[in-house]
């Protein structure tokens, strides 16, 4: 392993395990999250623990707001060996149609989910191409930039965005022969605040009336699926032997292969797909390999 680690999304949920993991690993950890409350208390955590650890309040929506992590990441610690571009978000709201979501939850989904990582990748590659170390970028994307189907479409066709640019990273690095790994971390269902995202929803990009009422649903579905749900310190563990064994793929499921292979054999056969029902996959034993 490397020396610095800088996560985003760092002061919850996969991004807090990711700071423990690698801090137990030996890493400095820098935990980036837009809620800089959430940061400094990942901070003390690690801190209290014997890690070196500092806090940095970063909108990875804003390109300017990644470049000022970058600057304090290199101007405290001079190096970055650990990139996981992790921040996500899902937009509140019962079942919508593609035609039906509001135009601000495309703007801050995509903003966030996809554009961060794209802000990530800009940002730090050029640095971390210039240290010429061994170093190595984690981009979390989701199962459900692998799928079809109705359901969320704007949070998946990010995801989608996600696993494109992070195929293109990982045969760009390699055509250079750049001694950067890339894993692309592909979580089903994770035990995380990720459907109370809207807590730090953008003022700009708030619903007129609030979504209040739509957040309490989305959590009672969530909460029905936990059951079966890996914990983000289970997901941490995966991504650091994939990390360690330089593996781009890291799908924590294999929960949902059937669904994964039905689009792709209706891709290749010229059919139309059948698009199988995901939610009864997402209940099955989310811990199979």
């Amino acid at each position: 392993m490397g020396r610095v680690a800088v996560i985003t999304g760092g002061g919850s949920g996969i991004g807090e395990a990711l700071a423990r993991r690698f801090a137990r690993a030996g890493m400095k950890i820098i935990v980036a999250d837009v809620d800089p409350v959430a940061a400094e208390r990942v901070r003390v955590t690690l801190d209290h623990n014997g890690h070196a650890a500092l806090a940095v309040q970063t909108d990875v929506a804003d390109a300017a707001s990644v470049e000022r992590l970058a600057d304090r990441a290199y101007a405290t610690f001079g190096s970055v060996d650990l990139l996981c571009n992790n921040a996500g978000v899902v937009p509140s709201g019962r079942h919508r149609a593609v035609w039906e979501y509001p135009l601000e939850d495309w703007r801050w989904v995509f903003d966030v989910n996809l554009m961060g990582v794209v802000h990530g990748m800009r940002t730090f590659v050029p640095r971390m191409l210039a240290q010429n170390t061994p170093a190595h970028i984690v981009n979390t994307a989701s199962v459900a930039g692998f799928i079809s189907g109705s359901g969320s479409p704007a949070y998946s066709a990010a995801k989608h965005g996600v696993a494109r640019v992070t195929e293109a990273l990982y045969a760009g690095l390699v055509e250079r022969g750049a001694p950067i790994g890339v894993t692309m971390l592909v979580p089903g269902l994770v035990a995380t605040r990720i459907y109370e995202s809207e807590r730090n929803r953008p003022e700009g990009l708030k619903l007129a009336g609030g979504a209040a009422q739509e957040t309490a649903e989305l959590q009672a579905i969530a909460s029905n699926l936990y059951a079966n749900a890996l914990s983000p310190d289970e997901v941490a563990e995966q991504t650091f032997e994939a990390v360690r064994e330089n593996r781009l793929y890291q799908f924590t499921t294999s929960s949902f292969d059937d669904a994964i292979r039905d689009r792709a054999e209706a891709i290749l056969a010229r059919r139309n797909p059948s698009f199988p029902d995901v939610l009864m996959m997402s209940k099955r034993d989310s811990r199979a390999p």
